[in-house]
């Protein structure tokens, strides 16, 4: 076989997305790009193929006749690797690599996870966890269950699962005496949060309260087993909180609960969106946990 002089694929795909759509903006919202990427590939292509391709009207886009020849072949030659590229995707589901953060999988992924191997028993997933943000980058594994806000961010996908809002908590008997007093009370700290307690302490009112001293634990789920086992009160995460709760292992220590705008979110990356693995796992657990209560 004869080796084939194409143009820039990239290109053609910028190209075919804004004959289409007959906008370089809408391209680029499709795409997961800027709309200055689009018109540097589509220059590019024109430069490649000395022939311009658009006309650019106040109104938008126009073909040229070269254009209109061109959009024509690259309408048919990526359909026909997209029908392509799904009949080789339902053969089978890729395994995926999926980072995590830590206390998230312990208290919500796991416990689902029976279900998840149920519903999809050819779905197979490389669990990564990791406390550290630094660690759990989409671009590192094929998605991430990070802490994020809801801001939108060029080229990801960025699912919230459940919102993060904190609490204190405590064994049973350590209210049997009645409501704490934070002054005195012992406060268990967790290391990868260290500031969970002061900006509870200000929201509930109590801002007067030194956070200073008590233990202090490597993991939020070493400082939850600590307010289980007795030790004090615990600042946690509402919604890993839901197990530990229905069981009576612990109990909500103060009515104020301490809002945020950060959630557990799914994020990858916009160009494997259509990854029939990914999809099954995203929709699995917008299923269970989007808008639902803690398992």
């Amino acid at each position: 076989m004869s080796w084939r002089r194409l143009p820039p694929l990239h290109a053609v795909r910028a190209f075919e997305a804004a004959a289409r759509h007959l906008s370089m903006t809408r391209a680029a919202d499709e795409l997961g790009v800027t709309a200055g990427a689009v018109s540097r590939h589509i220059r590019a292509l024109e430069d490649h193929l000395q022939a311009a391709l658009f006309v650019r009207r106040s109104h938008g886009l126009e073909l040229t006749s070269s254009g209109e020849a061109l959009a024509q072949a690259a309408f048919e030659g990526l359909d026909r690797i997209a029908d392509a590229a799904s009949g080789l995707k339902h053969r089978s589901l890729r395994r995926l690599a999926v980072g995590v953060y830590g206390s998230f999988a312990s208290r919500l992924l796991l416990p689902l996870w029976p279900a998840l191997r149920a519903q999809h028993p050819d779905l197979q997933i490389d669990l990564h966890t990791s406390m550290n943000p630094v660690e759990l980058l989409p671009s590192r594994y094929d998605a991430v269950i990070a802490v994020a806000d809801r801001a939108r961010r060029t080229g990801l996908v960025s699912i919230p699962l459940t919102p993060i809002s904190t609490v204190p908590v405590c064994a049973p008997e350590l209210l049997e005496q009645g409501p704490p007093d934070f002054r005195t009370a012992p406060l268990l700290h967790a290391r990868p949060r260290p500031d969970d307690w002061r900006r509870w302490l200000d929201h509930a009112g109590l801002g007067s309260v030194a956070v200073q001293g008590g233990s202090t634990f490597e993991s939020l789920n070493l400082a939850f087993e600590a307010a289980e086992a007795g030790m004090g009160f615990a600042i946690g995460i509402e919604a890993l909180l839901g197990r530990d709760l229905a069981a009576g292992r612990i109990v909500i220590a103060h009515e104020s609960v301490r809002p945020t705008r950060r959630y557990f979110v799914l994020q990858y990356e916009a160009r494997v969106a259509g990854d029939p693995a990914l999809k099954a796992f995203s929709d699995f657990l917008q299923e269970r946990l989007v808008d639902r209560p803690s398992p």
